[in-house]
């Protein structure tokens, strides 16, 4: 039935206008320039200014995604919340505050949380609520990430880290929409690597104290460096492939099938090799290299940018896809077009 199909109506992004550039990187990490821009991903990046905020960056992202579908706000029956933990404070929800920023009124309001594998799963848990519950016409997911704040360029541990930037985004689900109708997702974890990435302090195992704050605790660490690479070396790509051929498959569709993928920002060599497993061209998705990885936003972006670009099918299954450290990998599958 057409009543319980949900589709993507619009999006927006919001982007901070601060940047920081492979040199900027280079001169403050001594990391190679040629290695920044060339190796990790990274021409530039945007990163957050002094008001870009995670609830007020949602906010006018999804702003952007409401004026494109020329929505009254107080049309909106859900929000979700599935970017950072750290935002605006902590123990706090930030979709309440884009609730009351939209001017949302009548709009229920929660977060979920599972880092740079929110995306997919939000899509999962909206298109879940909608087909349970008629009420919900219109379902708005919002994400931002400032998590460049958490990084130092000082500690080669978190190398990986380097690319994180800043910005939102926001999509738009309406139930019954008769184009770029929402599929199936897939969702795995591997709990062995729960404490690759850690902030040490801020929690209840170290509580922010003088001492916390000169041991430089409150920045993203990586404890066990070999251990890491070795176990996500094992592996991420075979869960990549398996989210994302799960969510195609449980959508009635092959591998094959797939026209465009829009992934999380990740070191240039395994974006190339994802795509080439998977039988895709570079035009075939979008590599967020003058951007940087903005959390679950970078998919969201992925849209944009490939809309501007006129990458998107004009009917065609569209993957869009994430990893988060923890870890969790998802997948969600996007039937684009009309139906």
């Amino acid at each position: 039935m057409t009543s319980d199909r949900i589709g993507v109506v619009s999006w927006g992004v919001y982007i901070p206008a601060g940047i920081e550039t492979a040199a900027d990187v280079a001169a403050a990490s001594g990391v190679p320039e040629e290695v920044v821009a060339r190796k990790m991903g990274l021409i530039e990046k945007r990163v957050a200014g002094p008001d870009d905020h995670c609830a007020e960056m949602a906010t006018w992202a999804a702003q952007q995604a409401l004026e494109r579908a020329n929505l009254d706000p107080k049309e909106v029956d859900l929000i979700i919340y599935h970017g950072s933990e750290y935002k605006n404070h902590f123990v706090w929800s930030a979709a309440t505050r884009v609730q009351y920023l939209l001017g949302a009124e009548n709009a229920a309001a929660f977060e979920i949380y599972a880092l740079c594998a929110g995306a997919p799963i939000a899509f999962k848990t909206a298109r879940s609520m909608m087909r349970d519950d008629p009420s919900l016409k219109h379902v708005l997911l919002v994400t931002a990430s400032r998590e460049n704040d958490l990084v130092d360029y000082q500690n080669e541990r978190a190398r990986f880290m380097f690319n994180f930037g800043a910005g939102g985004g926001a999509v738009l689900l309406k139930r019954g929409h008769t184009a770029n109708e929402v599929l199936a997702a897939a969702v795995v974890s591997d709990g062995t690597l729960s404490k690759s990435v850690v902030m040490e302090a801020g929690g209840s195992y170290h509580p922010p104290s003088e001492e916390t704050v000169a041991r430089h605790l409150h920045q993203l660490d990586v404890p066990d460096l070999e251990f890491m690479g070795q176990r996500l070396g094992e592996v991420s790509l075979p869960n990549f492939y398996k989210v994302i051929d799960k969510a195609v498959e449980d959508s009635g569709h092959h591998r094959s099938d797939i026209q465009f993928l829009g992934i999380v920002h990740m070191k240039r060599s395994f974006h190339d090799a994802i795509l080439r497993d998977l039988g895709l061209q570079d035009d075939q998705s979008i590599y967020l290299d003058h951007f940087g990885h903005m959390q679950s936003v970078d998919q969201i972006m992925a849209l944009e940018l490939a809309a501007q670009r006129d990458l998107l099918p004009e009917q065609g299954l569209v993957v869009l896809a994430g990893a988060g450290t923890g870890y969790t990998w998802s997948a969600v599958a996007i039937q684009w077009g009309p139906m």
